[in-house]
């Protein structure tokens, strides 16, 4: 292999690395408009006394969850990238305890996808990225905790 041909599999490795955290970042972007969806859905129509105090809190996660998504679309379009426009499906139950199940098992993949992010971004020398998305997992234990927590599972 000549030293010449180096650079441009460097850079191929580099453009094919970024692309994996482009397609990343916007499966993760589509997961925040889907938590935005039922964080706000679910904070209405929670029922019940014991539920009174994590509906108030959904509200809170419902505006984090916007932060994050405009961080990550920030992040998305430094990267020379278009942010997605479509959000995962969101989930729906009738029943309070169900609906922070959903919150729940929603906020662990989350957590699950960010932290491959934060390792795909630290490979990739994308380190103002991976400390971007540190603060934003941050939160997301947060708010698994607090859900933890509503539903008697800490």
């Amino acid at each position: 292999m000549s030293k010449s041909s180096e650079p441009a599999d460097a850079e191929a490795a580099s453009s094919s690395s970024k692309d994996e955290i482009i397609r990343g970042l916007n499966e993760d972007l589509a997961r925040e408009y889907k938590a935005i969806i039922q964080y706000v859905v679910f904070s209405s129509t929670l029922k019940g006394a014991e539920y009174q105090d994590i509906a108030e809190q959904l509200k809170v996660h419902a505006s984090q969850e916007l932060a994050h998504a405009l961080e990550v679309a920030k992040q998305i379009d430094y990267l020379g990238a278009d942010p997605t426009v479509k959000g995962k499906d969101a989930e729906y139950s009738q029943d309070s305890r169900t609906m922070l199940e959903i919150d729940l098992r929603a906020e662990q993949e989350t957590i699950k996808n960010y932290r491959e992010r934060i390792r795909q971004a630290e490979r990739a020398g994308e380190f103002a990225l991976s400390e971007a998305l540190r603060d934003i997992i941050a939160q997301e234990q947060d708010h698994e905790i607090d859900l933890k927590d509503a539903l008697g599972l800490r």
